[in-house]
């Protein structure tokens, strides 16, 4: 008989070992030792130059003139950008800019308006 805990997730006794987590085999749920959930752990915050935080739905003002690689465009500072989306990644904004088109942006360079 194993010493290992059930899967939270679905109750499978076949769980195992790997490193500083437990997995379960049958669902793929994995879970720490210590008995958090990993997922709460994973959630990233996105935060404006100033440090507000920002969602999905925000507006945002540029606060720096940014040259749009392979075009001789520019997005000029105090431009408003309506109803972003936060995305993974280097440029952690997705957004439709007008006159320009969709474009992804970095938090850095960025305000909550």
């Amino acid at each position: 008989m194993s010493a290992l805990p059930e899967c939270p997730s679905c109750g499978s006794e076949y769980t195992y070992e790997d490193g500083p987590m437990y997995v379960c085999p049958e669902c793929a749920h994995e879970w720490s030792k210590e008995g958090e959930t990993t997922t709460a752990s994973d959630e990233r915050v996105i935060k404006d130059a100033h440090g507000n935080i920002l969602q999905d739905g925000d507006s945002i003002t540029v606060i720096k003139d940014l040259k749009i690689k392979g075009s001789s465009s520019v997005v000029k500072v105090g431009t408003k950008v309506k109803n972003i989306r936060l995305v993974d990644g280097d440029h952690d904004i997705d957004c439709r800019i007008d006159g320009i088109g969709a474009m992804k942006l970095k938090s850095e360079f960025v305000k909550k308006s």
